[in-house]
């Protein structure tokens, strides 16, 4: 059971979302009438078929709370020996043009890893991810669920950007995965969410559209994942915020049960 808020609470966390969709700011708002402050659970329980079970073959779903416990051979400095090896990796083309490595940043103790798809012009030049417009607006994607970017572990599929910042191709893909993969068992989150089409399906290995990748919950090595639009998509379309919003509910419902 989740913890127990005021209507108006509730509201608020809504309207502020969808201000900040709609215009990058909070506007004001009239206050609850008397006698609407009822109390609900801002974590409900996922209407029957919303989050259906992982495929058969698929590694069944971590139990709610439960930390997966990292592989033997996990050291505690895998991150930053991730990070050494992205900057000297040369395995695929892109390290030929890169500005800098972006090997991804946050705390070991996350509790929600999010995954790109590749850096883009101002992370090359930062070596940070996600700190251009779309980084600014997930950011506000993840205040609206109550989350800060400083508690969250957030990475790419790939290190480097590519030219352009086409779509990876599959051999760029290949040759970073390891390291997203020790990435990924060195944190072992709670939950991960992928941003974009290209991030869901190379992490979950399917060839799927990002409508049906959307409509259920995956897992990878115990750890449930989760899966939206890309920033940079919905900044495009604005009409993908509702269904963008629809996934942080689910998400932030699937994290308020710890």
């Amino acid at each position: 059971m989740g913890n127990l808020v005021s209507r108006s609470e509730l509201l608020d966390a809504l309207n502020l979302l969808d201000d900040y969709l709609s215009g990058g700011f909070r506007r004001d708002r009239p206050a609850l009438a008397e006698g609407e402050q009822d109390s609900l659970d801002v974590v409900p329980e996922a209407p029957s078929g919303a989050v259906p079970e992982a495929p058969s073959g698929a590694v069944p779903e971590a139990p709610s709370g439960a930390v997966p416990e990292a592989p033997s051979g996990v050291s505690s400095d895998d991150l930053e020996a991730v990070a050494k090896e992205a900057a000297a990796c040369t395995l695929c083309g892109l390290h030929a043009g890169r500005t800098r490595v972006v090997a991804g940043e946050g705390p070991r103790d996350a509790v929600l890893m999010l995954v790109g798809e590749a850096p883009g012009e101002e992370e090359d030049r930062t070596g940070r991810p996600f700190v251009g417009a779309s980084g600014q607006y997930l950011d506000q994607w993840l205040q609206s669920i109550e989350l800060q970017r400083g508690s969250c572990y957030i990475a790419n599929c790939l290190k480097c950007r590519p030219p352009q910042n086409r779509d990876p191709q599959a051999e760029e893909l290949e040759a970073c995965r390891p390291l997203l993969d020790r990435q990924i068992r060195a944190l072992a989150p709670r939950a991960i969410l992928c941003l974009g089409r290209v991030a869901a399906q190379a992490l979950l290995h399917s060839k799927a559209t990002i409508g049906e990748l959307r409509s259920r919950q995956h897992a990878m090595g115990g750890i449930p994942v989760f899966v939206t639009y890309h920033p940079s998509a919905v900044l495009r379309d604005p009409a993908l915020r509702r269904p963008v919003w629809e996934d942080l509910k689910k998400l932030k419902a699937f994290l308020g049960q710890g």
